[in-house]
């Protein structure tokens, strides 16, 4: 499940889909602030944050992470959410 989501934000429609999935405008307006002052669009931005997270994240990271998707209606979503609020605290 987590790793179809984050194999489907190569593209960067599926991206911007799943960031208006979220509806957290104030982390669109981060990612958004963070894609303008980097030069890079934002799926790109989301990409790669989520990727840092994979290559990074602790053990104590992840199991939060998976209490957050175990908690979560859609714990996709939750999981991208949490990843992409985590980068911008």
């Amino acid at each position: 499940m987590l790793g179809r989501l984050i194999d489907s934000l190569d593209d960067p429609e599926t991206a911007l889909g799943l960031l208006a999935a979220l509806e957290e405008p104030l982390l669109v307006e981060h990612l958004a602030l963070t894609a303008s002052s980097t030069g890079q669009p934002v799926p790109d931005v989301i990409a790669s944050i989520v990727r840092g997270f994979l290559e990074t994240a602790s053990d104590d990271h992840w199991v939060q992470l998976i209490g957050i998707m175990n908690r979560a209606e859609d714990p996709g979503l939750a999981a991208l959410r949490a990843i992409l609020t985590k980068a911008h605290q």
